[in-house]
């Protein structure tokens, strides 16, 4: 088949930017790893006659568009009447469509509203595609030249049911020996965007075969490499020597070679080594022990942060000195180590890392710019600190790159 391909969004809120269409940047990656070469991104709010032009559009220039959105209950849900005007058909009631909907709700243990056998009215000449998370079928629908897959747009959903029946679908149409594209994901952190580039200046020269991107995922960068090909031991060969070319030019600043971030394989190397952590915020506000506590498993190895803003917690809750905070201040290496020994002996924990500093816009001081961040790290056998300062005028990057700093350095401990 043709391998042109078309991702179409729908909906008031994200035409209107009140949501950002995350949903179609993976799925532009997934079809891309298939071997399909993604021509172009479309977003449609909740509009029939301009959805079903722009579906009409897609049908004559494209082999296929996954379309996400627009299939829930209510007047403002319009994929499926717009994709039965392209297709010049009429919307009918499909029973198993029905039965999945009814289905969910009884697994929940709720009445179905009468609303939602909206979702079962799909254009003649479809066919389903279940929904095992959620209440809206999706379906699929040549229309013209182009076989259309039409997902919800709830994330979650969209996602099930592209993995579970939508690529494994493409996978069987395309069919042996098609183009294989492999994209590897290479995390980084310390390096600005132009400073990875000047470092790998001479990647294209070495590695004809591949192409380089870049993505700032503040205050990571993403390194990619698009390797596209037919002879998938050759592209996993030549992708190996990449990376470990890479892995050689960038050394340290590479975070994980397997596109995991910072928290991730931070996350990672602490479970490995059975090791617990215990946090003492100032800067961060909590947002350290956000960044891990938000995956899946930090009980491994979390015990507990305590965000001690003022002087006056950082005496009682972490035994830090008046002494110290009087000469040398709340934002200084001394102050940092006291924070970090005073969690780590409160918590039991093998290691344990703290935050102090000046976010801004205010409260510099002569010689402690906006910006300026202390840390201390205890470890099972040492006790060290390290003074960095950030140029960002925006107080909430200040908190992040603080945050990651800090992360950076527990994962450079381990190296």
């Amino acid at each position: 088949m043709n391998t042109k391909a078309e991702i179409l969004a729908t909906g008031d809120e994200i035409r209107s930017g009140a949501l950002v269409d995350s949903n179609s940047a993976w799925i532009a990656e997934r079809l891309e790893e298939t071997g399909l070469f993604v021509t172009r991104h479309s977003c449609v709010g909740d509009d029939l006659q301009e959805l079903t032009r722009v579906i009409e559009e897609i049908s004559l220039r494209s082999s296929l568009a996954v379309v996400s959105g627009g299939l829930g209950p209510t007047s403002d849900d319009l994929t499926a009447q717009a994709a039965a005007l392209a297709k010049q058909t009429e919307i009918v009631l499909f029973p198993e469509a029905l039965a999945a909907v009814e289905s969910f709700f009884q697994k929940m243990n709720r009445p179905m509203p009468p609303s939602n056998k909206k979702q079962a009215m799909l254009p003649r000449g479809s066919s389903v595609i279940d929904n095992p998370v959620g209440t809206a079928p999706g379906f699929a629908l040549e229309i013209n030249s182009c076989l259309f897959f039409f997902l919800p747009g709830v994330p979650r959903e969209m996602k099930e049911m592209c993995r579970d029946s939508v690529l494994p679908r493409i996978e069987r149409i395309q069919g042996p020996g098609q183009q294989i594209n492999r994209i590897r994901t290479i995390t980084t952190f310390g390096l600005s965007e132009s400073q990875a580039a000047e470092e790998l200046k001479d990647f294209d020269s070495r590695f004809k075969e591949i192409k380089l991107g870049y993505r700032t995922l503040f205050p990571e960068i993403q390194v990619k490499l698009y390797i596209t090909g037919s002879d998938q031991q050759h592209l996993e060969n030549l992708e190996q020597e990449a990376v470990e070319w890479l892995v050689h030019k960038l050394g340290r600043n590479i975070v994980s070679a397997e596109g995991k971030s910072l928290p991730e394989h931070t996350a990672r190397l602490l479970v490995r080594r059975k090791a617990t952590l215990a946090l003492a915020e100032s800067c961060t506000g909590g947002l350290l022990a956000h960044c891990l506590t938000s995956l899946a498993g930090s009980s491994e190895y979390f015990l507990l942060s305590a965000v001690t803003y003022s002087n006056q917690a950082k005496q009682k809750m972490l035994n830090v000195s008046p002494k110290t905070l009087a000469a040398y201040g709340a934002v200084s290496e001394e102050t940092a180590l006291e924070m970090a020994r005073g969690v780590k002996e409160a918590a039991g924990s093998d290691y344990s890392l703290s935050t102090t500093g000046i976010a801004g816009p205010g409260g510099a001081t002569p010689g402690k710019p906006v910006g300026t961040v202390c840390f201390g790290l205890a470890t099972p056998s040492a006790l060290t600190a390290r003074t960095l300062c950030f140029n960002f005028a925006d107080r909430k990057m200040n908190q992040k790159i603080f945050a990651f700093a800090g992360l950076d350095l527990l994962r450079r401990q381990f190296l």
